[in-house]
């Protein structure tokens, strides 16, 4: 319980990320994304934002299973709420996290937009976590406050565009569900599922 954020949101148990060692949980799940006719699987671990207490789980986590990239996907604050711990140094510094010293090497600035009116601010981002994750066979972990709202458009966009290069049919829905039955309540509100088949429509068109 006090590895969770939220009260009403834990992973499901036969996706759940186990870690090695004798505290083997963590608020996390793997969600793999086939992509029919390309032989392609993006793979993902889609995870809560790190907690004060979670921080040393989160980076073993990324060290067992290998991962070069991280996706967050919210601010530390909005609206006066705490919405994720800083688990990273400040740029220059080391920090210890267990077995593990990270240090933050470059730091590049990313506008706050709060949630983009227009989809091609988003699409611009999932463009660079695409071209960062070329050739990568580790997956790449999603994090943002739950794991489940900006987590889950994230992957269903990403799934959608490799979709649409593979010329096979998309349907947002089917995408839902299948991350859905990997991870609870991807995609968490109306909103989100709009502003994603919008920005679908926006990239088929394009």
């Amino acid at each position: 319980i006090a590895r969770n954020r939220y009260r009403d949101i834990s992973p499901y148990d036969q996706t759940r990320v186990i870690l090695k060692g004798q505290a083997d949980y963590i608020n996390a799940n793997y969600v793999n994304m086939e992509i029919p006719g390309s032989g392609i699987v993006n793979r993902y671990i889609a995870a809560q934002g790190p907690l004060p207490t979670t921080c040393t789980d989160f980076w073993q986590m990324v060290w067992e299973q290998h991962t070069s990239l991280l996706v967050m996907l919210t601010m530390k604050n909005e609206r006066g709420r705490v919405k994720c711990h800083q688990y990273w140094p400040e740029l220059y510094e080391t920090l210890d996290y267990g077995a593990l010293q990270i240090t933050c090497v470059k730091e590049d600035a990313w506008p706050d937009h709060g949630v983009p009116d227009d989809p091609a601010d988003f699409l611009d981002f999932v463009i660079k976590v695409r071209e960062r994750r070329q050739g990568m066979v580790e997956p790449t972990v999603v994090h943002c406050s739950a794991g489940i709202g900006r987590t889950g458009v994230l992957i269903t966009m990403e799934t959608a565009m490799c979709l649409i290069e593979a010329n096979q049919p998309v349907y947002p829905l089917s995408i839902v569900r299948q991350m859905r039955d990997q991870r609870a309540m991807l995609i968490q509100t109306a909103s989100q599922y709009k502003f994603v088949c919008e920005a679908i429509l926006k990239v088929f068109n394009d």
